[in-house]
Order: C-alpha cells, then structure tokens, then sequence
C-alpha cells in the first residue's frame, strides 16, 4: 500500500535533510509527514480498557493497545467503525499511564490533509454544476497570471499533478513560527510566489508529486470563483448537505467541544491557521461527522461524491491510482480509498473499503512529529482489516 503522509508517489526526503533540527523544520510545514526520532520515551501503558463489548470486538482493543501504548499522557483517539450499514464509536485516553476507553465521538480535533478530500468534493460540486471544468485551465480564472504563462487544470491541483511544488519557496523555513508555520501566509504572499517566482518540479500532468500548495491554492482559486469564503463554500455545499454539525475552519465555533493538541513531548500546543492555504489542512471535525461524509460515500447516487472517487490518474494502473484527494488502492475484493492527515498536535486517518461499504476512521490529538505517529494508519489497516475478515466469514 502507497503511503499518503508524505503523497502517494514520493520517498521520503529523510536524505535530504541532514540533521535533527532541519528536518523538524522542514516536516512543520507539510501536513503529512513521517515520524522522525527526537522525541521522549514514554512509558508503555496499562491496559485499562473495559465495557467495549457494545461497541469493539477485544481483537479490536488489543489492536487498539497495542498501538497506543507508548502515547504520551493525554492522548486521546476517536475512533468511527463502519460496518454493515452501521457506525459504532469508541475512545481512548491514556492518562497517569493507563488507557481508559472514553466517549470521544462528539469532540473535535484538527484533521489535517484529510480537508483535501473536502476541497476535492467542492471541486466536484461546481463541475457538476457547471460553474467549471476539472480540465479547465486555471489562468482563465485567475484575477493574476502564473507565471511564464503556464497552463495547470483544476484536476492537477487536486490529483496533485500539477507540477507545483510542495510549498511555496516564499513560505521561508527559518523564519516561521514552528508552532503555527501557515498562519501568516496570505494571498498577498499566494500571489507573489505564483506570478514572481514560480518554477515547476516537472510538466503538469507527467506524474503525481504530493502538492500542499497546489490543494491550498484550489481551496483559494473555489472561494474566489463562488465570491465566497472557503468556510461559507465548505458550510453551504457540504456540512449542510450531509449533516456535519462540528466540521468548520472556525475555532471558535467548537471551542468547547475541541480537543487540545499535543507536541511530540505530549505537551500542549497551538492550533494551526492554514490561512490562504486553508484547503490544504484547516479543516477541524469530529468522528461523529466524518463518518456521515463517510457512510455518504457507499451511496453510487451521489453524483458529487463518485466524482471525487473517479479515477483521474494511474499511479501503477489497477492498483494504485488517484482519484481527486482520494488516494485509491486496489486489490481482490477490494477497493480502498484513504487519506491521513498530520498537523503540530493532531494526526488522522480514513479508510474505506468500497467493495463491502466497510470503513475506519481515527482521529487524534497525538502529534505527527511524535515518533510513533504512523500507528494512527497502522491501527487503522488493522481494524478495517477485521471488517473483512468478518465480512468473509458471513459470505463462506
């Protein structure tokens, strides 16, 4: 299976960057990473999880152990199950060394990269509603020209062939806030990099090279096409429409409900505002929703939803493909699509099985530095993978 926390198509840049400090510089300000080593040792916990039986199975906690047993002290991780038609919730926490289960599935945590299946849906609304063409040029809507003239479609800025880099060379690494590195990157900045110091990895379209400006300036170019914010667009032609009540850019309208970040160490640390590139990573929401946007996938109907699904470039053809946000997996009697998110405090996962409408979805507030950060996509493989298994036994 591809990896979507540093992009489908890329290895990891670890040989790049020599030292420690590098590397955290460098990984704060993309918002799917690999864990990398500098963070404390933590003491392996006590399993103190019990009146699961209504909503897991016990293979299911001792994964769920197993995985999160070496957190920091208040961890938490909601997790949604989708299985048969159904959603069951479940939480842990670890605190003074023991995972409890808890009922998280209300709260609110930052969800990272996942916002780019968001904004890959709000691209598919406005095509299937005419209002424009994935295959459109994007300078003919552009108030400012690229430049050198040159010509991406919305669907590379999705699909992440658009030749972008993975961020802007103006978004300088020695110089942001490693806490909140996006928060003063505005469309000020977005306009100068794009017209003034624009250069290309590769040609638009010759392959998927994982792209946080090229989301973020889709989120940006959708919200100026609608004459709108990216909050009202992802309110009006999403939360509305599925029944998301605590997924929202705004802080302040969860405040009460959000879940405190956590740093590598497990100390508590700022939000982060993606600002301009708010469609890259800005997004906050709770299991409780994502697993309405979730089980609406199951349903071929929903012409904007089977968009985002849709093929729109081969990664190794039949196996692994993109779609638009949705990264896709496929094998015998499956086909998954998934998305991981990781910010300064929080680290997400999404897999869905299309084939048997099973899914996993794992929300936390374990940092994406935190050196074990990549048991979040772990857990979640593993889990989904006890839905099929099930699925198999009732089908013999």
């Amino acid at each position: 299976m591809f990896n979507l926390k540093i992009g489908p198509l890329e290895m990891f840049l670890n040989s790049i960057l020599k030292n420690t400090q590098q590397k955290k510089k460098y990984f704060i300000l993309i918002l799917f990473l690999y864990a990398f080593s500098g963070c404390t040792d933590e003491k392996v916990a006590f399993n103190g999880q019990k009146d699961y039986s209504q909503h897991i199975t016990e293979l299911q906690a001792k994964y769920i152990f197993a995985e999160t047993k070496e957190f920091p002290n208040n961890t938490q991780l909601a997790i949604a199950i989708l299985h048969n038609g159904t959603t069951n919730f479940y939480g842990i926490k670890r605190e003074n060394d023991t995972v409890f289960s808890i009922d998280n599935h209300d709260s609110v945590f930052e969800i990272g990269s996942i916002s780019k299946v968001f904004t890959a849906t709000l691209l598919a609304d406005m095509v299937v509603n005419q209002q424009l063409g994935l295959d459109d040029n994007i300078n003919d809507y552009l108030e400012w020209p690229l430049k050198g003239d040159v010509k991406i479609t919305f669907k590379q800025l999705s699909n992440h062939t658009s030749g972008l880099p993975r961020l802007p060379t103006n978004l300088p690494l020695d110089s942001v806030d490693l806490q909140n590195p996006y928060k003063d990157y505005d469309e000020q900045k977005l306009k100068q990099y794009l017209t003034q110091h624009l250069q290309l990895n590769q040609n638009p379209g010759e392959k998927s090279e994982y792209s946080n400006l090229g989301v973020g300036l889709l989120g940006f170019m959708l919200s100026k096409i609608d004459s709108t914010s990216y909050e009202n667009l992802l309110q009006s032609k999403i939360c509305t429409k599925y029944k998301l009540v605590r997924t929202t850019t705004d802080r302040d309208q969860i405040r009460s409900q959000l879940i405190k970040g956590l740093d590598e160490n497990g100390n508590e640390t700022p939000n982060w505002d993606l600002n301009v590139l708010v469609g890259a990573g800005g997004i906050l929401s709770s299991v409780a929703d994502l697993s309405k946007f979730a089980q609406a996938q199951f349903n071929d109907s929903d012409q904007i939803l089977s968009l985002t699904r849709k093929v729109s470039f081969s990664l190794e053809p039949n196996k692994a493909e993109m779609g638009l946000g949705w990264a896709i997996q496929k094998d015998i009697g499956k086909k998954l699509i998934m998305h991981s998110g990781g910010t300064g405090g929080y680290r997400s996962n999404i897999v869905l099985n299309m084939v048997n409408q099973n899914g996993v979805i794992i929300l936390s507030n374990l940092s994406a530095f935190h050196k074990n950060n990549m048991n979040i996509d772990n857990l979640g493989i593993r889990l989904l993978k006890t839905l099929d298994k099930s699925n198999t036994i009732v089908q013999q």
